[in-house]
């Protein structure tokens, strides 16, 4: 989301001046001042400095130094998360990278202008100098912070363009995440990939399959997450990598549906995907959205009966494919088991004049509760997904009211503080319908008052019915009964009433 920052935050700012005021150099460098260009909020900041990490923390005792390449993170107290842990890292230089993951080595030098020659892109290699002159192209109120900018950053962020530092050849041989990021940077700014860093992706696309899991699960995620997912999915196709991330998608190129779809396979993954992102709704929606159809190249047959292609049991397949394919990712377990379960329930039924409520019951179970809203909203996708104008018509809201009504806690004589059992001993009586009477009478003065759910109250109330007239006890639990199917009645209709359905 785009918004203006009126000044670097005071906690950042501290953090720098305490480093000037030791001696030491200290720059604002890499997404941070990207953002600051583009009148956004940073995500997370970074500094980089002349001081070594030992030194850096000496002057931040409240900091953590756990990795090889220089990195210490200090830690501050606020509840704002983008600014929790700020990463200032001494100036490096890097050897080769022999395994196109990290550097063989890592040294430290003197030089900010050999550290910003060693980073990915133009738009991640400027950096903002506390104190200095005005830099171009900044907000005023950074007015006083410097801006160096070798690469040509602030001509490749005003023409909206994503290009390697030096040669891309050689950037994505040192990391080939990089390859990656690049997409995923594109995808998040709307931006275009400059043409001799879109040609070296293709080329060296490969070196992604040395990269860790994690590592691309993280910026597979942010791709995900970013509101051009549908844009970031294509140019993985385009510059040709998705084979390594994700080849099972590209299977749906091409794949012509039945007649109730307008688009291919792909085509409806990625637009299925769009809306997800258009709603905000989490990751989990999102990918099952994106996956839901992923079985259907390898479920597709031509069915002569109907004259059209069939994909029977593409949800049972599709499940388990997802399943794979995020546990490759090296996605938690949680967010697997959610979201192939989204993907193997998002079928369900066809007909609102023909499902019975126990059926959407046994839904319910097998979704779980706490997920069933999140499979509408995949259902949701899927029909956006399939160019249809409107995502929720009366079939679909006559689903959201069956749902709702098979959710709602029943009224229930077992909501009571006493049962059947406890009756029995209390009035040293036999099973039979006078059980059934009482509670049921019980029921219909608790649901007026509350209250009165209390063992003491219903063991007194019990104990006087019980001596009351056969026909009298009789007629208070018809009167009892018609009362709870009333206000069941009631309830449903009001349900209904909110989905708009009857």
């Amino acid at each position: 989301m785009r918004e203006k920052i009126k000044k670097i935050p005071p906690v950042v700012k501290n953090i720098a001046d305490t480093l000037i005021k030791a001696g030491f150099e200290a720059y604002f460098v890499g997404g941070c001042v990207r953002s600051l260009a583009l009148r956004m909020k940073p995500k997370d900041w970074d500094i980089t400095t002349n001081a070594e990490p030992e030194e850096i923390q000496e002057l931040f005792p409240h900091s953590v130094y756990e990795n090889k390449y220089g990195t210490v993170g200090v830690i501050n107290d606020t509840d704002d998360e983008t600014l929790r842990v700020v990463e200032v890292t001494p100036y490096r230089l890097e050897s080769s990278y022999s395994d196109k993951r990290r550097p063989d080595e890592v040294r430290f030098t003197s030089n900010i202008e050999e550290d910003l020659k060693r980073r990915d892109f133009t738009i991640n290699a400027m950096a903002l100098a506390v104190p200095g002159k005005k830099g171009k192209g900044l907000p005023a109120d950074e007015a006083g912070y410097e801006l160096i900018d070798l690469f040509g950053g602030q001509n490749d962020l005003e023409n909206k363009i994503v290009k390697a530092v030096g040669e891309p050849d050689n950037r994505f041989n040192e990391d080939a995440l990089r390859i990656l990021r690049a997409v995923r940077i594109a995808s998040e700014l709307g931006f275009e990939i400059e043409a001799e860093t879109k040609n070296a992706i293709k080329k060296h696309g490969a070196h992604l399959e040395k990269i860790a899991q994690e590592r691309i699960h993280d910026e597979l995620i942010k791709i995900i997450m970013s509101e051009r997912a549908k844009e970031g999915i294509e140019m993985m196709n385009e510059t040709g990598i998705l084979k390594y991330i994700m080849p099972e998608l590209e299977e749906g190129i091409g794949i012509e549906q039945n007649k109730a779809h307008s688009f291919t396979v792909w085509e409806h993954n990625l637009k299925s995907l769009e809306y997800a992102g258009l709603k905000k709704w989490p990751l989990e929606i999102r990918l099952a959205a994106l996956l839901h159809d992923v079985a259907k190249p390898a479920t597709r047959k031509w069915g002569e009966e109907k004259g059209d292609w069939t994909f029977y049991g593409h949800d049972v397949v599709g499940s388990k494919m997802t399943a794979k394919i995020l546990a490759r990712l090296k996605f938690s377990k949680k967010s697997i088991d959610l979201i192939s379960k989204l993907v193997r329930y998002h079928l369900f039924f066809s007909d609102t004049e023909i499902v019975s409520l126990s059926a959407v019951r046994r839904l319910v179970r097998n979704v779980g509760p706490e997920n069933v809203w999140d499979l509408m909203n995949v259902r949701f996708c899927d029909r956006i997904g399939m160019g249809r104008p409107k995502e929720s018509p009366y079939r679909l809201r006559k689903y959201e009211a069956m749902i709702d009504e098979a959710m709602r806690a029943p009224l229930s004589v077992t909501a009571l503080k006493i049962d059947g059992l406890k009756l029995m001993a209390l009035l040293k009586i036999q099973p039979g319908p006078k059980i059934g009477q009482i509670l049921n009478i019980l029921f219909e003065e608790v649901l007026d008052e509350p209250e009165k759910n209390t063992a003491d109250y219903l063991e007194n109330r019990a104990m006087k019915l019980n001596n009351l007239p056969e026909k009298d006890l009789a007629t208070l639990a018809k009167q009892a009964k018609d009362k709870k199917d009333t206000l069941e009645k009631s309830e449903i209709e009001e349900i209904r009433k909110k989905w708009f359905v009857k």
